[in-house]
């Protein structure tokens, strides 16, 4: 294994029959889903990042304004996640460090202290659309003001974070169970929209951005899908959790996380998908291109779908702000020890990035706009990681007998040159350059 090994990051207690477990699996004690299970959950935990707030907004707005146009957005962006997420997982497996921590071995201090900046406004803007999101959704079903459900999404994030506590396995769960709350909502929604499957797979395979306004939403979509702080946090949760005793164990612990991110990262894929694909069916078609935002969204459910669609819109809405800000939390301690060497308890870092979502809420911002700007921030700062993430698992120095095949690392350079071109087309449209229709009106 690397000469790196030596983890230092923040981990909770392992669970000791998890780890039983992985180890007979490990020795071949344990055959087929047995085997697989004590594997089974860092990718769930990075999982929700792909199912925060921010993917509702961007996701209704896209297919209100867009009809299925965009769906190819959301399926390219859930396969450079699994790409990505796979490489920071392994990163942790074969080096027993985050990306993080790799960063702060490997490059200068002065560098490191300007990657912290930029990830921790990146926590920043994730936490603004974690905390609006799920703000949101309890004051449309219970209808108090927004600044009182923000004060109880943060108690009811304070309470969560004693789960880690515990281990990480109780953290998996409750994730696991909060992603499986919003599939379940989705599952719902789309037996009552019943959308057009025809048009679902052309638009999925077939790229089009039909009008400037697409290349913004496309752009937050890739923000809202591939986020920096998960990539962070995949390589913190498997650096010390199954700590392999030589490299054919590491190739094991490794095929089992890759069917953990493939199957994690599917539910999250399908869930966006089905976010989009039902505001195309329910708004879209029957006129309401305008749905540009969640309250507008939930209050037309109701007389299109009636009143339990637009609830289970908001319980999702609910699950979906809770658990990505906990692991938003997570994420944001992750970063800061592992660039800059420096702790600060996980309570005080949860006040701290609440103050944005307070003060937006305070000073009447558009939550939904809000929540795509915000997206739109995360696609900026998603190439640090990226780029760092390949640097290092390209590398057989660091990475040893888990190092890049050449394929996989031609494939991770395009997800970053795919990144950077959007934000470029997304630069060049801000600043008043024109851009061509890509694929006239989205079908119908």
């Amino acid at each position: 294994m690397s000469k790196n090994r030596g983890a230092t990051g923040p981990a909770a207690p392992q669970n000791p029959k998890t780890q039983l477990a992985a180890q007979e699996a490990l020795r071949g004690k344990r055959r087929g889903l047995r085997a697989v299970l004590p594997f089974i959950g860092p990718a769930f935990i990075a999982s929700i990042a792909y199912l925060d707030p921010g993917n509702f907004a961007t996701n209704i707005q896209g297919g209100a304004e867009f009809g299925y146009a965009l769906l190819w957005v959301i399926l390219l962006a859930n396969l450079m996640a699994m790409l990505l997420q796979s490489l920071s997982a392994k990163l942790g497996i074969a080096t027993g460090k985050n990306l993080a921590e790799m960063c702060r071995l490997r490059f200068p201090r002065r560098v490191c202290i300007i990657l912290w900046i930029t990830q921790e406004l990146t926590a920043m803007a994730t936490d603004l659309a974690e905390f609006l999101g799920a703000a949101i959704g309890i004051t449309l079903i219970f209808h108090i003001p927004m600044i009182i459900s923000a004060a109880i999404i943060g108690v009811l994030v304070f309470v969560i974070l004693g789960v880690t506590r515990r281990g990480f396995r109780g953290l998996e769960l409750f994730i696991g169970g909060a992603a499986g709350i919003i599939a379940f909502c989705y599952i719902i929604e789309t037996v009552l929209a019943k959308p057009d499957w025809g048009q679902i797979l052309f638009h999925s395979f077939v790229p089009s951005l039909p009008g400037n306004g697409a290349v913004l939403l496309a752009v937050g979509i890739i923000g809202a899908t591939v986020m920096p702080h998960a990539i962070y946090l995949h390589s913190g949760l498997t650096q010390s959790r199954i700590v392999p005793r030589n490299e054919v164990e590491a190739r094991r612990i490794f095929h089992y996380e890759k069917i953990d991110v493939v199957i994690a990262m599917a539910v999250a894929g399908l869930v966006n998908m089905a976010m989009l694909f039902m505001a195309a069916k329910v708004f879209h078609f029957t006129g309401h291109t305008d749905v540009a935002d969640i309250n507008t969204a939930f209050r037309t459910l109701t007389p299109l779908l009636g009143g339990g669609a637009a609830l289970v819109f908001g319980v999702s809405l609910i699950a979906s702000g809770v658990s990505s800000s906990h692991v938003g939390t997570m994420a944001g301690q992750i970063v800061m020890q592992g660039f800059v060497d420096f702790r600060v308890p996980v309570w005080l870092r949860r006040v701290a990035t609440m103050f944005p979502a307070m003060a937006a809420i305070a000073l009447g911002l558009d939550p939904t706009r809000t929540l795509v700007i915000s997206q739109v921030i995360l696609s900026f700062t998603l190439p640090v990681p990226v780029i760092t993430l390949i640097m290092f698992t390209r590398n057989p120095k660091i990475m040893g007998a888990l190092v890049n095949k050449r394929v996989t690392t031609v494939l991770a350079i395009v997800c970053a040159a795919v990144i950077l071109l959007l934000n470029v087309l997304l630069l060049y449209q801000t600043f008043g350059g024109p851009l061509p229709d890509f694929g006239g009106a989205p079908a119908g």
